[in-house]
């Protein structure tokens, strides 16, 4: 969802911004950088445990980064072209969303893309428990859809993610909304597009011709 259907980076990064900076902490922007497209508990539990000193109690330290994150979550934005592509995908096929956001973030985000009711199967962050690079987010959006993993087609900005989509045996479309082509095609993106008229170009030309995604 982050970084494919909305852009909410800016926002994030913002948040946790503010919740370090209560306990006095100024986190390099090459971290940031290192934690992208990975979940909020991931990135604030390396970071406390990197700081010897600090005596730091990371669930609270990511409570507060949620509450941050409310405060300046306007500032998230639809990706171009996403809620079309969704509600074109729909029509056509059976469609999951598997986000590592919290329900709360999940369905507000959904909201501000008027797809509160755009998939047919939704795994959140109380939905599994290994995040990505772990497949275990892909694997139970599978089961959720009654598919198999190679009739599916993953869309992914995040590297971790490409990892667990190729891991849970999926095909992988990544978007260049977060990192560079060359990073995507080097963690084993199948597809690396720049818009959603590409990947609604492929499925298109799967439905046309009868053939299976990878053909």
């Amino acid at each position: 969802m982050d970084g494919v259907l909305i852009d909410s980076e800016p926002a994030h990064k913002l948040a946790k911004e503010r919740a370090f900076a209560r306990f006095g902490i100024t986190v390099p922007e090459g971290v940031y950088e290192e934690y992208k497209g990975r979940p909020d508990a991931t990135m604030i539990q390396g970071v406390v445990a990197s700081i010897s000193e600090a005596n730091i109690d990371a669930r609270e330290l990511l409570r507060l980064k949620h509450l941050e994150f409310e405060a300046v979550e306007d500032l998230a934005v639809p990706i171009q072209g996403a809620k079309e592509f969704v509600n074109w995908a729909k029509s056509k096929f059976r469609i999951a969303l598997a986000t590592s956001a919290t329900p709360r973030n999940r369905q507000a985000a959904l909201l501000l893309l008027g797809l509160s009711d755009g998939f047919d199967f939704v795994v959140d962050a109380s939905g599994f428990s290994h995040p990505k690079p772990d497949p275990e987010i892909f694997e139970n959006a599978l089961r959720g859809l009654r598919a198999d993993s190679t009739e599916c087609l993953v869309i992914e900005d995040s590297l971790h993610g490409i990892v667990a989509g190729k891991a849970a045996g999926c095909h992988v479309v990544a978007i260049t909304t977060s990192f560079a082509e060359a990073l995507l095609r080097s963690h084993g993106a199948d597809y690396v597009v720049h818009s959603f008229q590409e990947p609604r170009r492929l499925l298109d030309r799967v439905l046309n011709l009868g053939s299976k995604i990878g053909d």
